[in-house]
C-alpha cells in the first residue's frame, strides 16, 4: 500500500469529488461522461475543450462549477471582430487628482480563476492566439510586462461543430494546450424530459460550494503522487510513437489515415490524465484500463487526418479505435512470444 493510501488522502479525493459531481448534478442533468473528463481536466491541472451542438448545456456546466469551487470567474463571448486586447487587458492612460498622467493595466477577463472562452471557434485564429501564453505558461505578457495569472487557472473552452456555419478551426498550436477534447453527446428521452422539468418550471437549484481555490491546489499536487509503472510508461510511449506516421514503429491505421500523430504533449496528457482518473477510481496507481479510458479525450484533437480519412469520413476516434488495436500493452519481446 502507497503512502498516500494509507493516509487516507485516496478516499479523501474520492469523497470531494463525489461531493462536487452531486453539486454539479444539482443543475446539470445527465451526463456524467462529460462531468468526469471536465473533472479529470481540472484535477490534472489541464485545460478543456467542449464541442458539442448549441442547447447541450455546455455554458451551464462550466458556470455550475465554477459556483461549487468558489473561483473567480470571468466569460470571454469570442465573436469575429474580437480582439486579442479584449482578451489580455490593455494599458490605459489615466490622469491622477494632481493632473499626472500615467499607464494603468486594465485587465481583460483572462485575469480570472475559471475562464469561460465561449464559442472560441467564432473567433479568428489571431484572437485565437491570445490564449496561447495564459494557457501555456499561466501568464500574460502586455507592452513587454509579463504578469502572473491567480493559480488555480482553468480555461474551459465551448466550441459548435466546425462544420456549422460562421466557425474558424482552431490552431494546432491552440488545440495543443487543452488536455482533453471533450464531446457532449445530444440527450436521450430520460435526459431530455429530465431537462424539460427541471428547465421550464420556477426552480432555481442551490449550488453549494464544496471547494475552494486551495483545495483544488492540493488535490493537483496529489495526482502527480500516483505511481505508472514503467511498463505502462512505456505503453504511452509506443502508443504516441505509433500515431506518427513519420516515424519507423508506426502503426497501419497512422500509414493510411493520418498526416500528423500525437507528440510530447499528447504522452503528457495520457499520463496525467491517466493519474487523475486513477484517483477518482479510488486508486493510487495507474492501470491499463485508465490509460484507454482517457486515449480518446486526450488523443482526438492531437491526431490530423490526411485527405484519405476526410474523404472517407474517418473520425479521428475511429482512428484511435485501431490504434488502441494495433499497440499491443505487453512490451514489444512478450508480444512477439504470445503471437
Amino acid at each position: 500500500m502507497s503512502e498516500i493510501e494509507s493516509d487516507g488522502r485516496v478516499e479523501q479525493f474520492g469523497q470531494r469529488v463525489q461531493a462536487l459531481r452531486d453539486a454539479i448534478g444539482a443543475v446539470v442533468v445527465g451526463q456524467r461522461r462529460v462531468v468526469d473528463e471536465v473533472l479529470v481536466c481540472l484535477f490534472a491541472g489541464g485545460h478543456v475543450l467542449l464541442e458539442g451542438a448549441p442547447g447541450l448545456g455546455k455554458t451551464l456546466l462550466v458556470r455550475t462549477l465554477s459556483r461549487a469551487l468558489d473561483l473567480r470567474f470571468s466569460r470571454i463571448q469570442f465573436t469575429p471582430d474580437l480582439m486579442p486586447s479584449d482578451i489580455i487587458g490593455t494599458n490605459m492612460v489615466v490622469e491622477d487628482p494632481n493632473g499626472q498622467k500615467r499607464f494603468e493595466l486594465s485587465r481583460g477577463p483572462i485575469f480570472g480563476q475559471l475562464v469561460l472562452a465561449d464559442e472560441i471557434n467564432r473567433a479568428t485564429p489571431k484572437t485565437q492566439s491570445a490564449l496561447l501564453e495564459a494557457m501555456g505558461e499561466r501568464s500574460v505578457t502586455i507592452a513587454g510586462i509579463r504578469h502572473e495569472l491567480e493559480p488555480p487557472f482553468f480555461v474551459l473552452a465551448t466550441e459548435n461543430p466546425i462544420e456549422m456555419e460562421g466557425t474558424y478551426p482552431l490552431p494546432e498550436a491552440q488545440l495543443d494546450r487543452f488536455l482533453f477534447k471533450v464531446l457532449i453527446p445530444a440527450p436521450d428521452e430520460d435526459t431530455l424530459v429530465g431537462i424539460l422539468d427541471r428547465t421550464t418550471g420556477n426552480a432555481d437549484p442551490d449550488v453549494p460550494v464544496v471547494m475552494h481555490g486551495p483545495d483544488v491546489l492540493a488535490l493537483r499536487e496529489l495526482v502527480r503522487d500516483v505511481a505508472v509503472a514503467p511498463p505502462l510508461a512505456r505503453y504511452v510511449a509506443r502508443l504516441v510513437r505509433a500515431s506518427d506516421p513519420e516515424t519507423s514503429g508506426c502503426a497501419e491505421a497512422a500509414k493510411r489515415w493520418l498526416r500528423y500523430g500525437a507528440g510530447v504533449r499528447g504522452a503528457q496528457s495520457l499520463i496525467l490524465a491517466a493519474k487523475a482518473s486513477a484517483l477518482m477510481q479510488g486508486r493510487a496507481h495507474v492501470a491499463f484500463e485508465d490509460l484507454r479510458c482517457v486515449a480518446k479525450p486526450a488523443l482526438r484533437h492531437r491526431l490530423i487526418p490526411n485527405f484519405e480519412a476526410e474523404a472517407d469520413g474517418v473520425s479521428t476516434d475511429t482512428i484511435l479505435d485501431a490504434l488502441l488495436e494495433q499497440v499491443s500493452e505487453a512490451p514489444p519481446s512478450v508480444a512477439a512470444l504470445v503471437g
